[in-house]
């Protein structure tokens, strides 16, 4: 948006958009092929075992022939928006339930058929799936 054949100077074109004059001239430098390879493999690693973290991923990279330290791993998960699956802090406690619904059989006499019905909701998962992509 910034255009230096405008009659307006830079200084006052940057001041308008309300953007610094450093990032307009600021050029990020991209990835090297040798990261981008990395960055595939660890896509695959990731896909196929999810619950690794930075040090099996390292391993893994290792086997086949990355020799990369773990901040550059955790860089790159970082920069793929990777994270490990794992199980997180209090998964026991209820959270922030807004209402919490009461037993209502509890206290009654249940003495003829057809009383009370039960309905059982579960999804079914296909076993051995890739993530769900076929």
């Amino acid at each position: 948006m910034v255009n230096k054949k405008h009659q307006l100077s830079i200084r006052k074109q940057c001041k308008l958009l309300e953007i610094s004059r450093s990032s307009l001239y600021f050029k990020p430098n991209a990835e090297t092929d040798l990261n981008l390879d990395i960055m595939k493999e660890i896509d695959r690693i990731n896909m196929k075992y999810p619950s690794f973290g930075v040090l099996r991923i390292k391993n893994e990279l290792e086997e086949v022939g990355y020799q990369v330290n773990h901040k550059r791993i955790r860089r790159l998960m970082k920069k793929m928006g990777i994270e490990v699956i794992y199980p997180k802090r209090n998964l026991s406690r209820l959270g922030r339930a807004e209402y919490v619904h009461p037993y209502l059989l509890r206290n009654l006499n249940i003495n003829r058929p057809n009383q009370v019905w039960q309905i059982d909701i579960s999804y079914n998962t296909p076993q051995n799936s890739d993530h769900g992509l076929s």
